[in-house]
């Protein structure tokens, strides 16, 4: 085995000076390095393809049914948390007393109770012109915006928009707590603006 290795490079050496072929050698052995650690990168994704040309027929129209395609919904932009319910028209109360936020009370829909307690008190805030009727207002632009006019309901309407985000956005359970709560804040506000207690 050393032999045959004396020999080779002996007649190496008579061909290409030992330097030069030392050189040669390194340069190799840093090609299949750099190779081996970008070994992705330089090879080809795809083969050449190489085909005939193809004679063209001609086409046929093609009858296709129409495709009933599901829409994306879209991705709203921005945090639902905030959205008020709108204001409905004010419903007729009842001989016995009992609004609409009353009666969905009494049912222990208390979630809904609050949401048109809150709507109460938005009505009144539009009746006594305190806001303006605006679709999509939210709750911090409706206490900013009664803040202005009247400045003593932003502690209410902040606590009250505070048990709607809560109940119907953050998904927490209603109490019996949350809907007397909200039917105290409505007081306090109507207190505020009429200085009266509502029916």
């Amino acid at each position: 085995m050393s032999r045959w290795w004396t020999e080779a490079v002996a007649a190496l050496g008579d061909v290409v000076p030992l330097p030069l072929a030392a050189l040669i050698l390194l340069a190799v052995a840093l090609l299949v390095a750099l190779g081996w650690y970008f070994f992705p990168a330089w090879v080809p994704r795809r083969l050449p393809r190489f085909s005939l040309p193809r004679l063209r027929r001609p086409r046929l129209p093609r009858f296709r049914l129409p495709r009933f395609r599901r829409r994306a919904r879209r991705a709203r932009t921005e945090p639902p948390a905030l959205r008020l319910p709108a204001p409905r028209t004010p419903e007729p109360v009842p001989a016995g007393g009992l609004g609409p936020a009353d009666r969905l009370a009494a049912e222990g829909r208390y979630a809904e109770a609050v949401r048109e307690r809150l709507r109460e008190m938005v009505r009144l805030l539009v009746v006594r012109q305190v806001v303006e009727p605006r679709p999509g207002l939210t709750v911090v632009e409706l206490t900013e915006a009664a803040a202005r006019n009247r400045p003593q309901v932003r502690p209410t309407l902040h606590a009250a928009g505070a048990i709607f985000s809560d109940l119907w956005y953050a998904q927490r359970p209603a109490t019996a707590a949350h809907d007397r709560r909200m039917r105290e804040l409505a007081t306090d506000l109507s207190r505020e603006l009429t200085g009266e207690e509502p029916r």
